[in-house]
């Protein structure tokens, strides 16, 4: 069920990402990320359809937590960029060519490489330390931090790879803590939940990696957004895992080098599908401009 659950979410996180990339690229530039962009995007009934599929891929996707790893997961969601390259295809009319099979092939061969090479399991967490934990944790934390960072000294047009990885490292994290509050939940029911600080972060993290990822979509095509946030996701997801929920890898060297030849098929694939003439690739005339006193978002 887990592989069901997982490719369930994939499915319906895609298509949720083409309509809100759709809706958001016509909201106002002036909102870049502001939590007003999500208020302004509210009365967009595309943007509505288009998070009533992603929030559904998550409720999947917390199933999927729930009954399997997060390094067993994580991979599974990666494909929902396979998901989003079918809804493109079909709105832009554009044939898939030998450079669509290619990252087809790519990331579901990168996806299987890791998965029968890996053989992700459970571990226990009793052996890891709450320093150990803090520092996973703020390290993801810091991480996202420094591509917000690092978009917002850039112009305009280059700033959507650096804001859809950041949201896509928040959304790893947040799928850690899914996890965990999972096993709260089997342990000691809804109280233990409610009395949990993890689901408020969970929320803390989707509702800031939203934000991120429509300012994303607003700036520019689904193909500079896209590949970032879906090779992110799954590699914070793990390094979570492994890092502070006790999964476990196999760690002979030729276990490890299909892993990494694996998890490079994902990225590869991600990118080559990103790139590819069927995503959406309008662009806003503003963003050739650099930043300074023509700013549009009001800036200057």
């Amino acid at each position: 069920m887990v592989y069901a659950y997982g490719l369930t979410a994939a499915c319906l996180l895609g298509l949720g990402f083409v309509l809100q990339q759709h809706a958001a690229q016509s909201a106002p530039l002036a909102d870049l990320l502001s939590f007003r962009l999500l208020l302004d995007l509210l009365h967009d009934r595309v943007w509505l359809a288009g998070i009533g599929c992603m929030v559904v891929g998550q409720i999947f996707g917390a199933l999927a937590l729930a009954q399997g790893d997060v390094s067993m997961v994580e991979p599974l969601l990666a494909t929902n960029l396979l998901f989003a390259m079918a809804l493109a295809r079909r709105l832009s009319g554009q044939s898939l060519g030998w450079s669509g099979w290619a990252g087809v092939v790519l990331l579901s061969g990168g996806v299987a490489a890791f998965m029968l090479a890996g053989r992700p399991a459970g571990g226990s967490r009793a052996e890891i330390g709450a320093l150990r934990f803090w520092l996973v944790f703020g390290g993801v934390l810091a991480t996202a931090l420094a591509l917000v960072v690092v978009a917002r000294h850039l112009r305009l047009a280059e700033e959507p790879p650096f804001l859809a990885a950041a949201a896509g490292v928040l959304y790893g994290l947040q799928d850690a803590l899914t996890r965990m509050s999972s096993e709260l939940f089997g342990a000691g029911g809804v109280m233990a939940v409610v009395t949990s600080w993890q689901p408020y972060t969970i929320v803390a993290l989707a509702v800031t990696g939203l934000m991120l990822v429509q300012s994303a979509f607003e700036t520019g095509p689904l193909r500079m957004s896209l590949p970032g946030l879906t090779a992110a996701e799954p590699l914070a997801g793990i390094v979570c895992g492994v890092g502070f929920l006790g999964d476990r890898l196999r760690l002979d060297p030729a276990a490890l080098a299909w892993q990494a030849g694996g998890l490079l098929a994902v990225v590869a694939g991600v990118v080559v599908l990103g790139r590819h003439p069927a995503m959406p690739s309008g662009v806003r005339p503003a963003d050739a401009g650099p930043r300074g006193g023509g700013d549009p978002r009001g800036e200057g």
